[in-house]
């Protein structure tokens, strides 16, 4: 670690280099504030600097995503996610002040994510069967998404992750069940069909990480998904 020392106006001394700073080892700066008391000292380091500048708490929790995504959410910890973006653990107190804060923040972020892609498939387009098949085809369109939630579910019981699970699972069966009661079932129905429809979601994410269901974007893919949507949603 190195420190600038700036020499004061009354110091007397001659500057060391231009602009008046100097850089030195920490000994030799604690010499010169021994024996020079109108010097003033500013410490920094040029790394710690330099990661603040050029990575954001954004990078590190898209990085913490990725990372639950092909780990899970126990895999997530500072000294492996540092490595894996190149820096070293300092940049991470910059933005967040411990781990649980990371994994707060990184939920929220692809909790948000997802709100805006539910939104998109189901909140904004008018026919309620097309809605309902935009929300299976999200699945081939959105796959870190999806590969984060898949994640999420096998670590169901962890503090942070429960209270986000039912929250996101509570807004998409709302969507999906007022997108029923669209097409003319009654409240009930559109219920226990909005939790056919989620469980279906729910299995292909499931089988999927387990190397059982087809390959996303893959012919087998679009020909399980149009027959998904055949069977639970019904034709005019």
């Amino acid at each position: 670690m190195f420190h600038t020392v700036e020499y004061g106006k009354d110091s007397g001394q001659s500057q060391p280099s231009a602009g008046g700073i100097l850089r030195c080892r920490c000994r030799v700066c604690l010499k010169i504030l021994l024996t020079q008391p109108s010097v003033v000292f500013v410490a920094q380091s040029g790394v710690k600097k330099k990661e603040r500048s050029t990575l954001s708490a954004s990078d590190w929790e898209q990085a913490s995503l990725e990372l639950i995504a092909e780990q899970g959410i126990r895999a997530v910890a500072v000294e492996s996610l540092a490595r894996r973006i190149g820096v070293t653990k300092g940049s991470f107190y910059w933005h967040f002040s411990n781990h649980d804060e990371l994994l707060k923040r990184s939920l929220l972020r692809w909790e948000k994510h997802d709100e805006v892609n539910l939104q998109a498939s189901l909140g904004a387009i008018d026919d309620p069967r097309e809605r309902l098949r935009s929300f299976f085809r999200q699945t081939g369109r959105e796959k870190l998404t999806h590969d984060v939630y898949s994640a999420l579910c096998t670590a169901a019981d962890h503090t942070q992750v429960e209270p986000l699970l039912e929250r996101v699972a509570e807004r998409r069966m709302r969507h999906i069940a007022l997108a029923f009661t669209e097409i003319g079932f009654d409240a009930k129905q559109a219920s226990h069909r909005a939790r056919l429809t989620y469980s279906a979601y729910l299995g292909f994410l499931q089988l999927q990480r387990q190397h059982q269901a087809p390959i996303l974007s893959s012919e087998e893919f679009e020909a399980y998904m149009t027959h998904v949507i055949a069977t639970l949603i019904p034709e005019r």
